[in-house]
Protein backbone atom coordinates (compact mmCIF):
# COMPACT_ATOMS: atom_id res chain seq x y z
CA UNK A 1 0.00 0.00 0.00
CA UNK A 2 1.00 3.83 -0.74
CA UNK A 3 0.08 7.01 1.22
CA UNK A 4 1.02 10.13 -0.17
CA UNK A 5 1.33 12.97 2.09
CA UNK A 6 1.29 16.09 0.55
CA UNK A 7 3.17 18.01 3.33
CA UNK A 8 3.29 21.25 1.84
CA UNK A 9 1.41 23.19 -1.47
CA UNK A 10 4.77 25.31 -1.30
CA UNK A 11 7.31 25.20 -4.19
CA UNK A 12 9.69 27.26 -6.66
CA UNK A 13 8.30 25.20 -9.93
CA UNK A 14 5.44 26.45 -11.67
CA UNK A 15 5.07 23.08 -13.59
CA UNK A 16 2.15 22.97 -16.58
CA UNK A 17 0.59 20.20 -15.33
CA UNK A 18 0.66 20.59 -11.76
CA UNK A 19 -1.92 18.77 -9.85
CA UNK A 20 -1.85 21.00 -6.56
CA UNK A 21 -1.46 24.34 -8.52
CA UNK A 22 1.74 24.91 -5.93
CA UNK A 23 2.02 27.94 -4.52
CA UNK A 24 5.40 30.22 -3.88
CA UNK A 25 4.75 30.16 0.19
CA UNK A 26 2.49 27.67 2.05
CA UNK A 27 -0.64 27.98 3.18
CA UNK A 28 -1.51 29.25 6.63
CA UNK A 29 -3.75 25.42 7.13
CA UNK A 30 -0.62 23.38 6.59
CA UNK A 31 -0.57 20.44 9.16
CA UNK A 32 2.21 21.67 12.25
CA UNK A 33 4.77 19.74 12.36
CA UNK A 34 3.29 18.15 15.82
CA UNK A 35 0.15 17.28 13.93
CA UNK A 36 2.02 15.95 11.30
CA UNK A 37 3.57 14.14 13.27
CA UNK A 38 0.73 12.60 14.81
CA UNK A 39 -0.19 11.63 11.11
CA UNK A 40 2.77 9.70 10.47
CA UNK A 41 1.88 7.90 14.01
CA UNK A 42 -1.71 6.82 12.65
CA UNK A 43 -0.20 5.53 9.61
CA UNK A 44 2.00 3.67 11.16
CA UNK A 45 -0.94 1.64 12.57
CA UNK A 46 -2.31 -0.32 9.23
CA UNK A 47 -2.06 -3.52 9.49
CA UNK A 48 0.62 -3.88 7.09
CA UNK A 49 2.32 -0.37 7.27
CA UNK A 50 1.99 0.98 4.04
CA UNK A 51 5.18 3.08 1.72
CA UNK A 52 4.86 6.33 2.86
CA UNK A 53 5.78 9.31 0.30
CA UNK A 54 6.21 12.77 1.28
CA UNK A 55 5.26 15.10 -1.54
CA UNK A 56 4.19 18.21 -2.04
CA UNK A 57 4.18 20.91 -3.39
CA UNK A 58 8.16 20.43 -2.97
CA UNK A 59 9.11 19.10 0.41
CA UNK A 60 11.93 21.00 0.62
CA UNK A 61 10.04 24.14 2.03
CA UNK A 62 9.09 22.57 5.05
CA UNK A 63 11.50 23.39 7.47
CA UNK A 64 10.92 20.14 9.80
CA UNK A 65 11.38 17.83 6.56
CA UNK A 66 14.47 15.60 8.37
CA UNK A 67 12.30 15.57 11.68
CA UNK A 68 9.29 14.05 9.79
CA UNK A 69 11.28 11.40 7.51
CA UNK A 70 13.46 10.40 11.20
CA UNK A 71 10.15 10.00 13.15
CA UNK A 72 8.69 7.79 10.35
CA UNK A 73 11.63 5.81 10.72
CA UNK A 74 11.52 5.33 13.91
CA UNK A 75 7.75 3.98 14.01
CA UNK A 76 8.72 1.35 11.23
CA UNK A 77 7.73 3.30 7.89
CA UNK A 78 9.56 2.62 4.28
CA UNK A 79 9.86 5.77 3.18
CA UNK A 80 10.43 8.03 0.03
CA UNK A 81 10.96 11.96 -0.70
CA UNK A 82 9.69 13.65 -4.37
CA UNK A 83 11.39 17.21 -3.84
CA UNK A 84 11.34 19.49 -6.67
CA UNK A 85 14.64 20.34 -8.42
CA UNK A 86 15.80 23.71 -7.14
CA UNK A 87 18.69 24.69 -5.46
CA UNK A 88 17.21 23.53 -1.87
CA UNK A 89 18.23 20.50 -3.20
CA UNK A 90 22.13 20.96 -2.03
CA UNK A 91 24.52 18.16 -1.67
CA UNK A 92 24.23 18.41 2.19
CA UNK A 93 20.54 17.91 1.78
CA UNK A 94 20.95 14.97 -0.04
CA UNK A 95 23.28 13.72 2.18
CA UNK A 96 20.39 14.32 5.31
CA UNK A 97 18.32 12.43 3.47
CA UNK A 98 19.75 9.62 3.69
CA UNK A 99 21.54 9.98 7.20
CA UNK A 100 17.46 10.54 8.22
CA UNK A 101 16.71 7.15 6.87
CA UNK A 102 15.03 7.85 3.58
CA UNK A 103 14.61 4.94 1.37
CA UNK A 104 14.22 6.53 -1.65
CA UNK A 105 14.29 9.71 -3.91
CA UNK A 106 12.19 10.77 -6.60
CA UNK A 107 13.20 13.23 -8.85
CA UNK A 108 10.89 14.21 -12.47
CA UNK A 109 12.60 14.39 -15.76
CA UNK A 110 10.15 14.83 -18.57
CA UNK A 111 11.92 15.09 -21.55
CA UNK A 112 14.88 13.34 -23.04
CA UNK A 113 16.57 17.20 -23.83
CA UNK A 114 16.74 20.64 -21.36
CA UNK A 115 14.37 22.32 -24.03
CA UNK A 116 11.42 20.04 -23.56
CA UNK A 117 11.62 19.53 -19.34
CA UNK A 118 12.34 23.02 -18.69
CA UNK A 119 9.23 24.21 -20.96
CA UNK A 120 7.19 21.66 -19.27
CA UNK A 121 8.48 22.28 -15.88
CA UNK A 122 8.77 26.47 -15.68
CA UNK A 123 11.96 26.85 -14.76
CA UNK A 124 15.52 27.18 -16.90
CA UNK A 125 17.78 25.38 -15.65
CA UNK A 126 15.47 22.64 -13.81
CA UNK A 127 16.69 19.64 -16.40
CA UNK A 128 20.36 20.22 -15.68
CA UNK A 129 19.91 20.49 -11.91
CA UNK A 130 17.59 17.22 -12.09
CA UNK A 131 20.68 15.21 -13.38
CA UNK A 132 23.14 17.31 -10.57
CA UNK A 133 21.04 15.68 -7.68
CA UNK A 134 20.32 12.30 -9.06
CA UNK A 135 24.21 11.73 -10.14
CA UNK A 136 24.85 12.75 -6.16
CA UNK A 137 22.24 10.85 -4.85
CA UNK A 138 23.89 8.14 -6.77
CA UNK A 139 27.51 9.09 -5.42
CA UNK A 140 26.61 8.56 -2.02
CA UNK A 141 24.49 5.64 -1.97
CA UNK A 142 21.02 7.14 -1.89
CA UNK A 143 18.42 4.97 -4.51
CA UNK A 144 16.44 6.70 -6.86
CA UNK A 145 13.96 6.66 -9.22
CA UNK A 146 12.52 9.06 -12.10
CA UNK A 147 8.82 10.46 -12.69
CA UNK A 148 7.70 11.57 -16.04
CA UNK A 149 4.47 12.80 -17.14
CA UNK A 150 3.71 11.69 -20.72
CA UNK A 151 1.82 14.14 -22.73
CA UNK A 152 1.97 14.47 -26.50
CA UNK A 153 4.64 16.80 -26.14
CA UNK A 154 7.70 14.38 -24.52
CA UNK A 155 5.44 11.02 -26.03
CA UNK A 156 8.24 10.83 -28.48
CA UNK A 157 11.14 10.74 -26.76
CA UNK A 158 9.96 7.53 -24.67
CA UNK A 159 12.94 5.38 -26.49
CA UNK A 160 15.51 8.26 -25.48
CA UNK A 161 14.81 8.77 -21.86
CA UNK A 162 14.90 5.22 -21.33
CA UNK A 163 18.79 5.30 -22.78
CA UNK A 164 19.61 8.75 -21.21
CA UNK A 165 18.09 6.82 -17.34
CA UNK A 166 20.47 4.15 -17.60
CA UNK A 167 23.40 5.72 -17.41
CA UNK A 168 22.35 7.41 -13.65
CA UNK A 169 21.88 3.64 -11.56
CA UNK A 170 18.08 4.26 -10.97
CA UNK A 171 15.99 1.67 -9.58
CA UNK A 172 12.77 2.54 -11.15
CA UNK A 173 10.96 4.56 -13.79
CA UNK A 174 7.54 5.70 -13.08
CA UNK A 175 5.82 7.02 -16.17
CA UNK A 176 2.92 9.04 -15.48
CA UNK A 177 -0.02 9.06 -17.31
CA UNK A 178 -1.77 12.27 -17.78
CA UNK A 179 -5.12 12.98 -15.59
CA UNK A 180 -6.82 16.54 -15.94
CA UNK A 181 -6.73 18.04 -13.32
CA UNK A 182 -5.07 21.17 -11.20
CA UNK A 183 -3.13 22.92 -14.09
CA UNK A 184 -3.33 19.81 -16.29
CA UNK A 185 -7.27 20.35 -16.44
CA UNK A 186 -7.24 21.28 -19.86
CA UNK A 187 -4.24 19.90 -20.80
CA UNK A 188 -3.77 17.93 -24.35
CA UNK A 189 -3.85 14.00 -23.10
CA UNK A 190 -2.27 10.84 -25.59
CA UNK A 191 -5.18 9.26 -27.30
CA UNK A 192 -6.07 5.77 -26.86
CA UNK A 193 -4.19 4.12 -29.63
CA UNK A 194 -1.04 6.25 -28.53
CA UNK A 195 -1.32 4.98 -25.15
CA UNK A 196 -1.24 1.20 -26.50
CA UNK A 197 2.20 2.79 -28.64
CA UNK A 198 3.46 3.76 -25.15
CA UNK A 199 2.74 0.67 -23.57
CA UNK A 200 5.06 -1.67 -26.84
CA UNK A 201 7.54 1.01 -26.17
CA UNK A 202 7.33 0.81 -22.38
CA UNK A 203 7.64 -3.15 -22.30
CA UNK A 204 9.98 -3.21 -25.04
CA UNK A 205 12.14 -1.01 -22.52
CA UNK A 206 11.29 -3.00 -19.29
CA UNK A 207 13.08 -6.13 -20.94
CA UNK A 208 16.39 -4.34 -21.66
CA UNK A 209 16.72 -2.44 -18.92
CA UNK A 210 18.57 -3.32 -15.53
CA UNK A 211 15.31 -0.57 -13.42
CA UNK A 212 11.87 -1.73 -13.31
CA UNK A 213 9.30 0.56 -15.09
CA UNK A 214 6.20 1.05 -14.08
CA UNK A 215 3.24 3.31 -15.32
CA UNK A 216 0.74 5.48 -12.63
CA UNK A 217 -2.57 6.08 -13.72
CA UNK A 218 -2.27 3.99 -16.33
CA UNK A 219 -3.26 0.69 -15.07
CA UNK A 220 -4.20 -0.47 -18.27
CA UNK A 221 -0.82 -1.70 -18.91
CA UNK A 222 -1.36 -4.41 -16.68
CA UNK A 223 -3.59 -5.97 -19.38
CA UNK A 224 -0.84 -5.12 -22.07
CA UNK A 225 2.18 -7.05 -19.86
CA UNK A 226 0.16 -10.08 -19.43
CA UNK A 227 -1.14 -10.01 -22.80
CA UNK A 228 2.44 -10.50 -23.86
CA UNK A 229 3.31 -12.47 -21.09
CA UNK A 230 1.05 -14.87 -22.67
CA UNK A 231 2.09 -14.52 -26.32
CA UNK A 232 5.68 -15.32 -25.20
CA UNK A 233 4.37 -18.38 -22.88
CA UNK A 234 2.80 -19.32 -26.06
CA UNK A 235 6.20 -19.31 -28.02
CA UNK A 236 6.79 -22.39 -26.57
CA UNK A 237 10.31 -23.29 -26.77
CA UNK A 238 13.00 -21.03 -24.20
CA UNK A 239 11.47 -17.45 -25.12
CA UNK A 240 9.89 -17.71 -22.03
CA UNK A 241 12.52 -17.76 -19.82
CA UNK A 242 13.89 -14.65 -22.17
CA UNK A 243 10.86 -12.58 -21.24
CA UNK A 244 11.25 -10.32 -18.03
CA UNK A 245 8.04 -9.55 -16.07
CA UNK A 246 7.48 -6.24 -15.76
CA UNK A 247 7.10 -4.04 -12.65
CA UNK A 248 3.21 -4.36 -11.79
CA UNK A 249 1.32 -3.21 -8.56
CA UNK A 250 -1.56 -5.81 -9.27
CA UNK A 251 -4.46 -4.21 -8.47
CA UNK A 252 -3.92 -1.04 -6.84
CA UNK A 253 -5.68 2.20 -8.08
CA UNK A 254 -7.02 5.03 -6.63
CA UNK A 255 -8.30 3.90 -2.92
CA UNK A 256 -7.46 0.47 -3.49
CA UNK A 257 -4.11 0.41 -1.85
CA UNK A 258 -3.29 4.13 -2.67
CA UNK A 259 -4.41 6.86 -0.10
CA UNK A 260 -3.76 10.47 -0.02
CA UNK A 261 -3.61 12.99 2.49
CA UNK A 262 -2.96 16.63 1.59
CA UNK A 263 -1.44 19.54 3.09
CA UNK A 264 -4.14 19.99 5.55
CA UNK A 265 -4.89 16.75 6.31
CA UNK A 266 -7.61 15.54 4.13
CA UNK A 267 -7.98 12.20 2.71
CA UNK A 268 -8.84 11.31 -0.63
CA UNK A 269 -8.53 8.26 -2.81
CA UNK A 270 -5.30 9.56 -4.55
CA UNK A 271 -3.97 12.89 -4.94
CA UNK A 272 -5.70 12.98 -9.09
CA UNK A 273 -9.05 11.95 -7.19
CA UNK A 274 -10.32 15.39 -5.51
CA UNK A 275 -13.05 13.94 -3.25
CA UNK A 276 -13.28 14.56 0.20
CA UNK A 277 -13.26 11.58 2.44
CA UNK A 278 -12.40 12.50 5.78
CA UNK A 279 -10.46 14.95 7.71
CA UNK A 280 -7.30 14.35 9.88
CA UNK A 281 -7.33 15.09 13.46
CA UNK A 282 -11.31 14.65 13.45
CA UNK A 283 -10.89 11.31 11.76
CA UNK A 284 -8.46 8.40 11.58
CA UNK A 285 -6.73 7.36 8.74
CA UNK A 286 -6.85 3.65 8.86
CA UNK A 287 -10.51 3.85 9.79
CA UNK A 288 -11.13 6.09 6.90
CA UNK A 289 -9.23 3.86 4.53
CA UNK A 290 -11.04 0.65 5.41
CA UNK A 291 -14.44 2.16 6.06
CA UNK A 292 -15.31 5.16 4.10
CA UNK A 293 -18.05 4.58 1.59
CA UNK A 294 -16.14 5.39 -1.44
CA UNK A 295 -12.73 3.70 -0.28
CA UNK A 296 -15.21 0.82 0.07
CA UNK A 297 -16.67 0.92 -3.64
CA UNK A 298 -13.60 1.68 -5.25
CA UNK A 299 -12.19 -1.68 -3.97
CA UNK A 300 -15.44 -3.30 -5.40
CA UNK A 301 -15.05 -4.53 -9.00
CA UNK A 302 -19.09 -4.61 -8.91
CA UNK A 303 -18.81 -0.96 -9.28
CA UNK A 304 -17.39 -0.19 -12.22
CA UNK A 305 -19.64 0.69 -15.35
CA UNK A 306 -19.38 0.73 -18.99
CA UNK A 307 -16.70 -1.54 -21.06
CA UNK A 308 -14.61 -1.55 -17.58
CA UNK A 309 -17.88 -3.88 -15.81
CA UNK A 310 -17.40 -6.15 -18.56
CA UNK A 311 -13.80 -6.52 -19.15
CA UNK A 312 -11.96 -9.87 -18.05
CA UNK A 313 -8.83 -7.40 -16.42
CA UNK A 314 -11.44 -5.71 -14.42
CA UNK A 315 -10.00 -6.76 -11.18
CA UNK A 316 -5.98 -6.67 -11.95
CA UNK A 317 -6.66 -3.11 -14.27
CA UNK A 318 -9.75 -1.26 -13.44
CA UNK A 319 -9.44 1.63 -15.49
CA UNK A 320 -7.83 4.74 -14.15
CA UNK A 321 -10.60 6.15 -11.54
CA UNK A 322 -9.16 9.43 -10.88
CA UNK A 323 -9.65 9.76 -14.29
CA UNK A 324 -13.30 8.58 -14.93
CA UNK A 325 -14.29 11.19 -12.29
CA UNK A 326 -12.03 14.12 -14.22
CA UNK A 327 -13.35 13.53 -17.49
CA UNK A 328 -16.89 12.43 -16.17
CA UNK A 329 -17.77 13.37 -12.66
CA UNK A 330 -18.03 9.87 -12.08
CA UNK A 331 -15.62 7.85 -10.60
CA UNK A 332 -16.65 4.23 -11.72
CA UNK A 333 -17.12 5.35 -15.25
CA UNK A 334 -15.27 3.50 -18.39
CA UNK A 335 -11.40 4.34 -18.83
CA UNK A 336 -11.81 6.87 -21.76
CA UNK A 337 -8.70 6.58 -22.59
CA UNK A 338 -8.53 2.77 -23.04
CA UNK A 339 -8.59 1.17 -26.85
CA UNK A 340 -9.19 -2.06 -25.44
CA UNK A 341 -12.73 -3.31 -26.08
CA UNK A 342 -13.73 -6.66 -23.92
CA UNK A 343 -14.69 -9.64 -26.22
CA UNK A 344 -18.17 -9.50 -24.76
CA UNK A 345 -18.85 -6.11 -25.28
CA UNK A 346 -17.06 -6.67 -29.07
CA UNK A 347 -19.83 -9.55 -29.63
CA UNK A 348 -22.68 -7.00 -28.70
CA UNK A 349 -20.92 -4.49 -31.75
CA UNK A 350 -21.04 -7.93 -33.92
CA UNK A 351 -24.98 -8.67 -33.43
CA UNK A 352 -25.89 -4.90 -33.50
CA UNK A 353 -23.96 -4.47 -36.44
CA UNK A 354 -25.60 -8.15 -37.68
CA UNK A 355 -28.92 -6.29 -37.07
CA UNK A 356 -28.66 -2.96 -38.47
CA UNK A 357 -27.41 -4.91 -41.73
CA UNK A 358 -30.45 -7.48 -41.89
CA UNK A 359 -32.44 -4.25 -41.19
CA UNK A 360 -31.22 -2.60 -43.98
Amino acid sequence: MLVFYEVTQACGLVCKHCRACAQTHSLPDELSTEASLGLIDQLSKFPSPPMLVLTGGDPFCREDIFQLIEHAKRVGLETSITPSATPLVTNGAIGRLKQAGIHRMAISIDGADAETHDEFRGFEGSFERSFEILREARRIGLPTQINTTLTPGNFGQLDAMAEMFSELEIVLWSVFFLVPVGRAESATRLSPDDYEQAFELLWQQSQRRSYLIKTTEAPHYRRFAMKKQREAQAAGDDSTEKVKPPFQASGINDGKGVMFVSHNGEFFPSGFMPIRSGQYPQENAVEVYQEAPLFKDLRNANRLEGKCRQCEYRTLCGGSRARAYALTGNPFSEEVDCAYIPPSQEASLDNSSDSNCDAQ
